[in-house]
Order: C-alpha cells, then sequence, then structure tokens
C-alpha cells in the first residue's frame, strides 16, 4: 500500500506546493483534485490542482516533473459533483466534465479516477435507477476505452437539508453496490472505500472490504465520531451534521488496527489517502498542513 492524502484540503496551495508537502512528510502519493475553475458551491468543492481542460502532452510532461522532484505519484484525480442532478444543466456539466477528466487521466499516467455516481435526493433509489444506467453504462464505457478504473466513494451526501432526504450520491451500501455492479458488470467500475461514512450509518465497515475486495480501487482515512448523547437527543432521522463529526485517522470512532488487518488480508495493494474534514484543524493553512502530518504519523504504524 502506498500513503497518499486527498489535496482538496489545500486550496490555497498550487500543485508544485501540494506535492513538497508531500514529499516531505514522506507521503507517496496524492489524489489530486480536478474541478473546473469556479467557485466551491460546498466545503471541499472546486478545487482545481490540475485543470484538466485542453490538457496536453507539454503540460502533463510539467506536472509529472513536479511530481517526481518531490516523490510522489498520483493515486487518482478526484472530482465529486452529482451527475444525477434534477437540474439537467448542472447534471450535463458535470458528466462532461467526468468525460474530460477520464480522457485526460492517461496522459497523466493515471488510472483511477474517483468520484460520486450522483442522486436526485427527492427521488427513492428505484426512482433514480433509470437515470443512473443512463449515464453511467456509456461512462464506463468510456473509461474503458482509455484504461481508466471509476472509483466511487460511498458518502452518502445527505448532510444538510438541502441535500435532505435521499442524499446526493446513490452508491451509499453494500446492497446498492451489488446492484449497481450486476447492472455494469465491468472491472473498471469500482470503488473509493472511506469506512466514516458506514459508521455513521450505523454499519459494519470490516465486511464490505472482503465482499467487495475485487472492486477495491482506492481507500479514503477519514475517521469519524458520533456523539451518542446528541444522537440519543435527535435520532437517527436527523441530518448526520447533528450527531456526528469529521475527524483525522486515530481521532474517532473507526478501529484502524481492525480495519487495516482486514484489508491486508484482502490482498489490497493499492493507495490509502486521508481525507481531511476536521474542522479542529480547518483554522489555518500551518493547522491543515500539521494535521496532513499527524495522519501521516498515525497510519506509518499500519502501512509500512
Amino acid at each position: 500500500m502506498k500513503l497518499g492524502f486527498a489535496s482538496a484540503i489545500l486550496p490555497d496551495q498550487n500543485l508544485a506546493e501540494v506535492a513538497a508537502l508531500a514529499g516531505r512528510i514522506g507521503f507517496e502519493c496524492i489524489e489530486v483534485m480536478c474541478w473546473p475553475p469556479g467557485k466551491a458551491e460546498r466545503r471541499y468543492a472546486g478545487v482545481t490542482h490540475i485543470d484538466v481542460v485542453g490538457l496536453d502532452r507539454a503540460r502533463a510532461d510539467e506536472i509529472l516533473g513536479q511530481l517526481g522532484g518531490a516523490g510522489v505519484e498520483i493515486s487518482a484525480l478526484g472530482y465529486y459533483p452529482n451527475p444525477l442532478a434534477p437540474d439537467p444543466h448542472e447534471a450535463e456539466a458535470s458528466i462532461d466534465h467526468l468525460r474530460t477528466i477520464i480522457r485526460a487521466a492517461p496522459l497523466l499516467d493515471v488510472t483511477t479516477v474517483n468520484t460520486f455516481v450522483g442522486r436526485d435526493w427527492s427521488k427513492s433509489v428505484d426512482d433514480n435507477w433509470p437515470r443512473f444506467l443512463d449515464v453511467w453504462q456509456p461512462l464506463i464505457s468510456l473509461a474503458e476505452e482509455h484504461g481508466v478504473r471509476i472509483g466511487i466513494e460511498n458518502c452518502p451526501m445527505s448532510f444538510t437539508a438541502d441535500e435532505w432526504p435521499g442524499g446526493k450520491n446513490l452508491a451509499t451500501s453494500p446492497a446498492i453496490w451489488r446492484r449497481m455492479f450486476e447492472a455494469i458488470p465491468s472491472d473498471h467500475f469500482g470503488l473509493n472505500y472511506d469506512p466514516s461514512h458506514l459508521v455513521w450509518q450505523h454499519m459494519d465497515y470490516l465486511a464490505p472490504l472482503r465482499n467487495f475486495a475485487d472492486r477495491l480501487f482506492h481507500v479514503h482515512a477519514k475517521d469519524v465520531r458520533i456523539d451518542r448523547e446528541r444522537l440519543d437527543d435527535v435520532g437517527i432521522m436527523a441530518t448526520p451534521n447533528e450527531y456526528h463529526t469529521p475527524k483525522l485517522p486515530g481521532m474517532g470512532d473507526v478501529d484502524w488496527g481492525k480495519f487495516f488487518s482486514v484489508l491486508t488480508d484482502t490482498g489490497y495493494a493499492g493507495p490509502v489517502c486521508v481525507e481531511v474534514e476536521d474542522r479542529a484543524f480547518e483554522g489555518s493553512l500551518e493547522r491543515r498542513q500539521a494535521s496532513l502530518q499527524q495522519s501521516y504519523s498515525f497510519l506509518r504504524n499500519y502501512v509500512v
């Protein structure tokens, strides 16, 4: 395995600065955010460390040179919009940019693109299914043509009132993943697995490592703390931000010893990238950089 981090936590630094920091700390890879340049509509979105629009061989070689000089590589290109948004203009813009990223990945010697499936949060899973097939069958076919694997993060995206009740990402549970992979049985379609999202859904976060071992393309290392007293007060039907808090690895409810014990048993040898969403470390660039150092020091106990 290789340790890395998702670059979204460093929006105010350019790629060369991000790579230099990664190399100094000891990380081996970076999940590089590739949003279209512009204003972010939510936290951790809208970060552009590589602008893939118009990417050519010369620019790709320059990027690879920067990363190589820092001793790190790209684990995946990351872009997390809602390709199934009810607004057709938003959905088509997301799909179009995903296509651009898929086509750009081979120029950067990258074989994985991480994203969300998307969802119309006002509709059921079954009512979303026809659009899921219409959008994702051709996207996966395009990925196959370019030798790219699509890693779907299992974040429900149902944290706040504007995402309630269904959330903005369909791929929330093993039952849905199984249905997705049966409908699109491509070995280029898999998971960017984050255990923290199963913890706050009160689900087993270890069993999917075994049950979907052949679909684990990428892993996010993020922890979560559930406030049991608050949960007892508001209940599981409340928006999740009312009773859970994302934390750095080792500072929440994930048992990382058990997690890596099972992950190594599966034979997984891919990237494990820290995803920092811990508000306690967001007050300054120095604090965010420190969060990466702390996460690295903790995870090095498990990834040699």
